[in-house]
C-alpha cells in the first residue's frame, strides 16, 4: 500500500484540539505584537535617560579618570538605567505573560532573582562592550563601523565559547544525564558530532519554562548536549533521540560559525545606518551628544532596536534556513520521522502550527510545525520507495 504523506501529516496535526490551535494563534500574534512595542518600550526609556542628565554628570564627575573606566562606569550605568526603567515591561513579557498561558510555573520571585544576575551580566559586559566599541570609534575614526563587525564576531564567538561553563550554570543546574537508555542512545549521536559522552547533561529547564526542548551550545572543547528535564519527563525515547538529533544538527552543520558571521556583518550594517542617523534622532532628544560620546549610548541603543526590529524578516528567514537543515539532518541521521513530528506538534503549543505565509515570512525564526511535520512526512515516503520490495 502506498504512504500518503499528506495524510499521515493530517493525522500528526489533527492531535491538537480547536482550543489548542485557538490558544497557539492568540499567543503567537501576542508576541509579534511584543516585537513593536519593546521597541517603543526601549525609545520611551531611552527620553527618560536623556532627559535625566544622569550619564552627564556621571562623566563630568569622572573627568580626572582614565578614559576607559570613565566610558566604562557610563556604558554600565546606562545599561542599569534601561534595566530598571523597563523592569516593568520584562516582568509583563517574559514572566506574566507566559505565566497566564500556562507556559511557565516560576515564581515571580525566582524570576526577578535571575532577573537581577541577568541585569549584572548586562551592565558588566554590555558595558565593557561598548567600551570597546567607543575606543573604536575613537581609533578608527568615520570608519569604525567597517571594524565593528570584526570586533562582534569576536565577542559573539567569546560568549558562545564561555557560555556553557560560565553563563548558563548561573540560570539552572546542570547535571550528568544519568545511566539507562536515554543517556546510551544520547551517547550514539554525541559520537556522531564528536562530543565527549561526559558532556551530555540534563537541566532543570522546568524552572523557567515548560516547553519541550534540547539543546547542543558551546564552540570548539566546550560544547556540550543539554536535555531540558520537560523533555525527559513528556517525552518518548524516540521524541528525545529526534529532537536531541536536531540539536546535534546545527553543531555539525556549523551554524553556530554561520550565526558569529551574520552577527559580525549585520552589526557592521547596524553600526553604519547608526553613524548616519545618530546626529537626527539625538536632535529628536534634546541631546548634544556625538556618535562618539558615551553619554549618547542610551540613543544608539534605541536606533539599534529599532533597526533590529526591521531587520526581523531576514534574520528570521536566515535562522529558518538553518532550521530546515537541522530537521533534515535528524531525519537522515537519526531516521524518526514520526517521532520528530510528534515532538514537532507538541511546540505547536506556543507556535501556531499554521500562519499565513506572510505572517511565517516576517514573524517566524522556525518554519510552521504544519511544513516540519509534512517536511518529516515526506522523507518517510521517500524512504519506503525506495526501500527493497517485500
Amino acid at each position: 500500500m502506498t504512504f500518503d504523506a499528506a495524510a499521515a501529516a493530517a493525522r500528526h496535526m489533527a492531535t491538537l484540539s480547536p482550543a489548542e490551535l485557538e490558544r497557539a494563534a492568540s499567543y503567537t500574534v501576542g508576541s509579534h505584537w511584543l516585537l513593536l512595542w519593546g521597541a517603543l518600550v526601549t525609545i520611551l526609556a531611552t527620553w527618560l535617560i536623556v532627559r535625566s542628565g544622569l550619564l552627564v554628570r556621571l562623566n563630568d564627575r569622572l573627568a580626572q579618570r582614565s578614559r576607559f573606566l570613565r566610558t566604562w562606569a557610563v556604558t554600565g550605568l546606562t545599561f542599569l538605567l534601561l534595566s530598571l526603567i523597563t523592569l516593568p515591561w520584562s516582568v509583563y513579557e517574559e514572566w506574566g505573560r507566559e505565566r497566564s498561558y500556562g507556559r511557565t510555573s516560576q515564581s515571580l520571585g525566582d524570576f526577578l532573582g535571575q532577573d537581577a544576575i541577568g541585569i549584572v551580566i548586562a551592565v558588566v559586559f554590555g558595558g565593557l562592550f561598548f567600551a570597546g566599541i567607543y575606543a573604536l570609534i575613537r581609533r578608527a575614526g568615520a570608519r569604525w563601523w567597517l571594524w565593528s563587525g570584526g570586533f562582534a564576531a569576536s565577542i559573539i564567538a567569546l560568549t558562545l565559547l564561555l557560555a556553557p561553563t560560565l553563563i548558563e550554570p548561573l540560570f539552572n543546574e546542570y547535571r550528568p544525564l544519568p545511566t539507562g537508555e536515554v543517556r546510551t542512545a544520547l551517547e550514539a549521536l554525541a559520537d556522531d558530532a564528536g562530543i565527549p559522552h561526559d558532556r551530555i547533561f540534563v537541566y532543570d529547564g522546568s524552572r523557567q519554562s515548560n516547553n519541550f526542548t534540547a539543546n547542543v551550545s558551546g564552540i570548539l572543547g566546550s560544547a556540550r548536549i543539554a536535555i531540558s528535564d520537560v523533555a525527559l519527563r513528556g517525552a518518548s525515547l524516540d521524541e528525545v533521540k529526534a529532537v536531541t538529533g536536531h540539536e546535534i544538527g546545527h553543531y555539525v552543520l556549523g551554524h553556530i560559525w554561520r550565526f558569529v558571521a551574520l552577527g559580525g556583518v549585520l552589526s557592521m550594517l547596524f553600526f553604519f545606518l547608526a553613524d548616519r542617523m545618530f546626529p537626527m534622532v539625538a536632535r529628536w532628544y534634546g541631546s548634544s551628544a556625538a556618535i562618539g560620546d558615551a553619554t549618547g549610548l542610551p540613543i544608539l541603543i534605541a536606533v539599534l532596536s529599532v533597526l533590529a526590529t526591521f531587520m526581523t524578516p531576514l534574520n528570521n528567514a536566515f535562522t529558518r534556513m538553518g532550521e530546515r537543515e537541522a530537521d533534515n539532518y535528524s531525519l537522515e541521521h537519526v531516521g524518526l520521522p514520526d517521532a520528530l513530528a510528534t515532538a514537532l506538534v507538541k511546540t505547536a503549543e506556543y507556535r501556531d502550527p499554521h500562519p499565513h505565509p506572510l505572517q511565517e515570512a516576517l514573524f517566524y525564526s522556525h518554519p510552521s510545525v504544519a511544513w516540519r511535520v509534512n517536511n518529516a512526512m515526506l522523507w518517510k515516503a521517500r524512504q519506503l520507495r525506495a526501500a527493497p520490495a517485500g
